[in-house]
């Protein structure tokens, strides 16, 4: 069975976002200044092809991003976080 492009695409996105949360938790957690050096340079490649990728979904319009957030909403979301509302 051939995979639709788009399909590949969206698996490749998530798949490169997946990567990217385990090397945020990654980096932090090691105290070996290489290893977190080595780690930080494969994240910025990572977040580099993400971009890529996204930029090629956003043209195909395989990924249509939410409508941008009004006034409200960032007032009402910047409060919760002044608040501590979010803890």
């Amino acid at each position: 069975m051939e995979m639709q492009e788009k399909t590949m695409v969206n698996d490749t996105l998530a798949g490169i976002n997946g990567e990217l949360i385990r090397y945020a938790e990654m980096i932090p957690q090691t105290e070996n200044k290489e290893l977190k050096q080595t780690l930080k340079q494969f994240r910025n490649a990572c977040e580099m092809s993400q971009e890529e990728l996204y930029k090629i979904a956003r043209e195909k319009a395989y990924y249509v991003p939410a409508d941008k957030a009004g006034e409200e909403d960032i007032k009402h979301v910047k409060s919760l976080f002044s608040q501590g509302s979010m803890l």
